[in-house]
């Protein structure tokens, strides 16, 4: 293959840097889905056979010993599963559809949790959803990102604050300034995004444990399948597997009541507000892969362009970057552009190059035309008079300069 043609290959490659980051991510979440269908599918699949083992022989022997036939049996067990979707149980539950019933569905409609425990059945009921949720759920994201906003304006006050009496009992600061040195320090200072995720994952687990502590033993269930439920809760996944307060009655009830609804409201925040920081840190992962992606493909684009390599290449441009003191490129831009790939290689500039060069001639000329029109002597050193390197306009005098400077150096 020629080099041309590899050059060519690997700049269509190339995207821009959203569109790469979208394909990234995409890719990364196929590969995540793909790994956690295979994780769960190891785990829970044998339990799933066994179950469906146990309910066959029950079902074979319940129709044996009562002397039922199968289908009559399975016409039986859909009916009850209809009846479950209504809301009817074996156990006595509390009503689903009195006020304080339908508060707790509207709240996990609003919240996006929808445990599917209570569902509507009539028409008007799923009409009056689709409304009611598309505002109600708009309306709680907007808390949810106001109330993220809340907590890094918090978390900002309070570690700059920590940070001044730091830097005041350090003794570090002149004593004239000390007395007014929170009126102009730090300004526009906010926390590390590392710090609100790390204090956001704090307050999470530290509800979650709270509340765990609560179902615990009001509803019967073991720690872990209240930490469970603390996580699907707040993370809004709602399986519907453990659904609290739906109990007829609870000792001290109204306080449980209420101490459910604050509990699933900081934690559905907190948890909310930390997906929100973190992924942000996953924007800096792929932000950081990308990078190393672009440089690998420049490096490949450098290596063919060097078979195309000419010795006496003009190459606008490097010179004032090489003198510009303590210059350096910027590492957060692409190292793939054509302009860098021909100045490494030693390849002819391109039209665009050209463009802006001769815009920098067409300046200089210019700027010489006037001081000669006007009759300014321009600066001229001796040395260069006596090597002959003067006079002349536009990009004749650019060239006498530029040699005069080198005679001189020599």
């Amino acid at each position: 293959m020629m080099p041309s043609q590899r050059l060519q290959g690997c700049r269509s490659l190339h995207l821009n840097e959203d569109n790469g980051r979208f394909v990234l991510l995409a890719v990364l979440i196929l590969v995540y889905l793909l790994c956690g269908a295979a994780v769960f599918s190891a785990i829970e699949r044998p339990s799933e056979l066994r179950a469906h083992g146990r309910w066959n022989g029950t079902l074979l022997n319940f129709s044996e010993t009562f002397n039922i036939s199968l289908q009559e049996l399975n016409s039986f067990l859909r009916e009850y599963e209809a009846a479950i979707a209504a809301g009817i149980r074996a156990d006595a539950l509390r009503p689903r559809w009195d006020f304080t019933g339908a508060f707790y569905f509207v709240g996990t409609v609003v919240s996006t949790i929808g445990f599917g425990m209570t569902t509507p059945v009539t028409i008007a009921g799923k009409v009056f959803l689709i409304f009611y949720g598309l505002l109600g759920c708009a309306a709680t994201i907007l808390f949810f990102n106001l109330f993220l906003e809340r907590i890094i304006t918090l978390l900002a006050v309070v570690m700059k604050a920590v940070r001044e009496r730091r830097i005041r009992n350090s003794g570090l600061l002149p004593p004239g300034i000390r007395h007014d040195f929170s009126a102009y320090s730090l300004p526009g200072w906010k926390p590390s995004v590392y710090h609100v995720m790390l204090i956001l994952g704090l307050s999470a687990i530290t509800i979650s444990c709270c509340a765990s502590a609560m179902y615990s033993p009001v509803e019967g269930w073991a720690y872990l399948d209240s930490l469970y439920f603390c996580f699907v809760t707040f993370s809004t996944i709602g399986f519907g597997d453990f659904v609290s307060s739906q109990g007829a009655a609870y000792e001290y009830q109204s306080l449980y009541r209420v101490a459910n609804f604050c509990f699933m409201l900081m934690g559905v925040c907190c948890i909310y507000s930390l997906f929100n920081v973190i992924s942000i840190v996953i924007k800096q992962v792929l932000n950081w892969m990308l990078e190393k992606m672009s440089c690998l493909f420049c490096q490949r684009c450098n290596k063919a362009n060097a078979f195309l390599a000419r010795r006496n290449a003009i190459r606008p441009g490097s010179k004032a970057r090489q003198g510009r003191p303590g210059h350096q490129p910027d590492s957060d831009g692409p190292c793939d552009s054509d302009t860098e790939g021909r100045r490494l290689s030693g390849e002819m500039i391109s039209m665009k190059d050209l463009a802006a060069s001769n815009k920098v001639s067409l300046a200089l000329m210019q700027k010489q035309l006037s001081e000669s029109a006007n009759g300014y002597p321009r600066t001229v050193c001796g040395s260069s008079r006596h090597n002959g390197f003067s006079g002349g306009v536009g990009a004749l005098g650019i060239m006498n300069n530029r040699l005069a400077e080198t005679s001189n150096s020599r």
